[in-house]
């Protein structure tokens, strides 16, 4: 029997704890830091599907690697597995290999696939791999003089999309629809610096239009095994109205999607981009994750991720019917060609439960009831992403911007919608706020 740690404390985490858990070689699993969720054996909001090993917290933040490379040697745990982008671009996967020790992730250079928009930019260029035509800058002139140059040859209504470089949190990409909320939005990232460091350079690149779509794969470095295809919903209202967030919602197998389109997706853009990587002798191991947009002209990469995307990870993993602990370690091993990754027919959904004022400022703290009336399901499993249990009485509350995704899995995409929203319907926090037409833009 094998041990695991997760490291990472959001909603993608818990699901991949959970999906661990089901495996039959997997005796316990660990989670740095973790959330209220990832703690299942006393603590009935674990609910529906339910995982067979036991689960524990560990106080560790994602950033100590010295201390996590410490707690696995002590504990002797047989492999780690990284959630959040933060640690991958710091070189997490190059501290623990450097160590002697097994981690799923792609390495620091690997990484900047997504650490990076600028070299994702020249990376896509170089290898072929269709994108947005796009231009960088680290000095804001001559940003400032890239829009007055656009705004004379297009006028002042021309479309474009201001992308931070560096990494920040899914929320440094601005849809500007005139050249003066371009201004605006470069003035934010590149002046006010309201993504920090991240923006010390900016992308700017030419709208693109279409439905979008998201292809996760896992790959050893040769192989590619992607999974389900998958959408997310990432405007915080309905309708697809107000700013961008982390995401409110994900299913998968959107209808307009079919096998021609996914095998075009993986020999234009999934094969170049293994391979291109390969060639620059920084081999990409582990998840990649292809956010693209489908134009009139076809599938094109808006961006590159290197981790399970959040929430489309809650409604893929539970489709999942493969050993999830013998696919990570067959990716790291570099023997993923070997191994059969099924998932079961049917769809899977999922919504996320949001606090006050997210993607603002929210406030923490607040009360979560309801969750266990869902503690018997066999369909509905509700993946935590920022919760935590208060001191003194142990009562759920609220920890995070976004605070649950309840999934369901069945047997089309109206039916496992339903059943995800009967799942919503009993829990409740104050000012909670969530969307209800998820899925249901096709």
């Amino acid at each position: 029997m094998k041990t695991a740690l997760v490291v990472g404390s959001g909603g993608r985490e818990h699901a991949l704890a959970w999906a661990l858990a089901r495996s039959p070689q997997i005796q316990h699993v660990y989670v740095a830091p973790g959330n209220a969720g990832t703690r299942w054996d006393d603590n009935p909001s674990a609910t529906g599907l339910q995982p067979r090993a036991a689960s524990t917290n560990v106080p560790i933040a994602v950033e100590d690697f010295t201390a996590l490379i410490a707690y696995t040697r002590q504990q002797a745990l047989d492999f780690v597995v990284v959630g959040p982008e933060a640690p991958l671009a710091a070189g997490i996967v190059d501290a623990f290999q450097a160590a002697g020790l097994r981690i799923f992730g792609p390495t620091r250079d690997a990484a900047r696939l997504e650490s990076s928009k600028a070299f994702a930019k020249g990376f896509m260029r170089e290898h072929h791999i269709p994108c947005a035509e796009s231009a960088t800058f680290d000095d804001y002139a001559a940003a400032l003089q890239f829009l007055a140059d656009r705004e004379t040859a297009h006028g002042p209504a021309s479309p474009l999309v201001v992308k931070a470089d560096g990494l920040a949190a899914g929320k440094g990409v601005m849809v500007c629809n005139t050249i003066e909320e371009a201004r605006t939005a470069l003035h934010r990232t590149m002046v006010d610096r309201s993504f920090g460091a991240a923006g010390h350079r900016v992308v700017i690149e030419e709208r693109l239009y279409g439905r979008e779509l998201s292809i996760l794969a896992f790959t050893d470095g040769q192989t590619i095994v992607p999974m389900p295809p998958a959408r997310d919903h990432k405007p915080v209202y309905d309708d697809d109205q107000g700013p961008n967030t982390g995401g409110m919602g994900a299913y998968t197998h959107p209808p307009d999607v079919d096998g021609a389109l996914l095998e075009m997706i993986e020999r234009t853009v999934l094969r170049p981009a293994i391979d291109g990587m390969a060639a620059r002798g920084t081999p990409y191991r582990g998840v990649l994750y292809a956010g693209l947009i489908l134009t009139p002209d076809g599938p094109k990469v808006l961006e590159f991720n290197c981790r399970f995307g959040d929430p489309e990870i809650e409604a893929i993993l539970p489709l999942l019917e493969a050993d999830m602990a013998e696919v990570l370690l067959a990716c790291i091993e570099g023997r993923l060609g070997q191994v059969s990754i099924p998932f079961r027919p049917g769809v899977g959904a999922t919504v996320v439960l949001a606090s006050p004022g997210y993607p603002g400022p929210y406030p923490g703290g607040i009360p979560i009831t309801g969750l266990e009336t869902l503690a018997t399901s066999d369909d509905i499993i509700v993946f935590h992403a920022g919760t935590t249990q208060r001191e003194g009485d142990g009562h759920l509350v609220t920890a995070g911007g976004r605070v649950l995704a309840v999934s369901a899995v069945g047997e089309s995409l109206p039916a496992t919608l339903r059943r995800v929203y009967e799942g919503v319907a009993p829990i409740h926090f104050e000012g909670m706020h969530y969307r209800r037409d998820i899925g249901g833009l096709l």
